[in-house]
């Protein structure tokens, strides 16, 4: 049984880790594999960091202790940004297609609605037509196109901007 739930300090090894599996096992992330140098100390502090945020979070997907996707709320830190969430989503090529997306970003709704968060965006590599029909599904519409904005084996990527607006 998979169980959704907010990332404790704890996690940091188990988090910095399934964020390695995932820059090797994708292209669709922002790392390639070998260039995070993140330790697990410094990851320690991010999760910190990132649950003393009001408008910040990460959510994890669990499978008997090992962590195989997670979902990241990050606020914007401005005032004329803390209503918007920026969202990065990563899920394990073993668990993908399970229903866990959405189940993560239906936690991340339920969280949502104890902020100040009124927006959720994010970018997504317009190749990557999986987590474009994911963010489709949970309700996400394309905003506009970042051309040449990620650059994947020497080649230039656009990426979708899109978004989801949550009544005030």
């Amino acid at each position: 049984m998979i169980e959704i739930r907010e990332i404790r300090v704890d996690d940091a090894e188990r988090f910095l880790n399934l964020c390695l599996q995932l820059d090797q096992e994708t292209k669709f992330m922002l790392y390639e594999p070998g260039e995070r140098t993140t330790t697990a100390e410094e990851q320690r502090e991010r999760i910190q960091s990132i649950l003393s945020e009001a408008g910040s979070t990460i959510l994890v997907a669990e499978d008997q202790g090992k962590l195989v996707g997670y979902l990241a709320v990050f606020g914007g830190q401005a005032n004329r940004t803390k209503h918007v969430g920026y969202i990065v989503v990563g899920i394990t090529q073993a668990y993908s297609g399970k229903g866990i997306g959405t189940r993560l970003f239906q936690a991340a709704e339920a969280w949502r609605a104890e902020t100040e968060i009124t927006k959720f965006e994010l970018t997504v590599m317009i190749p990557n037509e999986r987590a474009v029909a994911l963010y489709k599904k949970v309700g996400f519409e394309v905003e506009g196109v970042k051309r040449n904005s990620i650059r994947v084996d020497g080649n230039y990527v656009d990426e979708y901007y899109m978004g989801k607006i949550f009544e005030a």
